[in-house]
């Protein structure tokens, strides 16, 4: 999950295709968050809290996904920030999408196939960014907070980003989730594959006549 600039990117999908790609991009995301776990050479930050509250609890990696983003919305509370039918979809499919894949995919046997799993679910997971960013139906709740501690404090985007998931990351470590290769390659490249992918998938509404309707 992370912040990309959807302003300048032209337009490329129709009204009638944003709930549809709303829902691929978030299952996507939820397979693409898989194939990291299964690849186990380190997960994005938010998953490694993930992990570690899943070995901790024994509850599922998908229903730990889902009450952690329930906690996530709570903090929107005091920013004011405003739910769409993204953000409810956000925290449904994705918690359901990403124990469905577990339940499919396997660790690959070998080193090589691990790497290959590791890369592809990376790609997989900036192109599932750009979609269910680029449908413009809502936030997810750690795109939400990332936003609205943003305009409340006045720092920008980047930094305020990099400090959640900094902190996010330290917890999920010491708590015993996994880091590595996967978290490196993960911080490095999801920015700019979810940018390069989004004017391919980003709707913008039409602009105003100049008669104001």
């Amino acid at each position: 999950m992370t912040a990309v600039d959807v302003r300048s990117v032209p337009v490329r999908v129709s009204p009638a295709r944003r709930l549809p790609q709303l829902v691929g991009g978030l299952v996507l995301y939820g397979a693409s968050m898989a194939m990291q776990i299964r690849a186990a050479l380190g997960l994005a930050p938010w998953d490694v809290l993930h992990e570690a509250l899943n070995k901790r609890t024994g509850l599922s990696f998908g229903t730990i996904t889902a009450i952690t983003s329930v906690g996530v919305l709570l903090c929107w509370l005091p920013l004011r920030q405003r739910l769409g039918v993204g953000t409810v979809a956000n925290v449904v499919l994705i918690s359901v999408s990403v124990d469905a894949a577990l339940w499919l995919i396997s660790t690959p046997g070998s080193v090589v196939g691990r790497l290959a799993l590791l890369v592809g679910g990376i790609v997989l997971n900036g192109f599932a960014t750009a979609a269910y960013i680029g449908a413009r139906l809502g936030p997810g709740p750690r795109d939400g907070l990332m936003t609205g501690l943003s305009a409340r404090t006045g720092w920008p985007l980047r930094w305020v980003r990099t400090g959640i998931e900094l902190v996010v990351l330290a917890t999920g470590w010491v708590l015993g989730g996994t880091a590595g290769l996967g978290t490196a390659l993960y911080a490095l490249g999801i920015g700019p594959l979810a940018q390069a992918f989004l004017p391919l998938v980003s709707w913008q509404p039409p602009a105003p006549r100049e008669d104001g309707h």
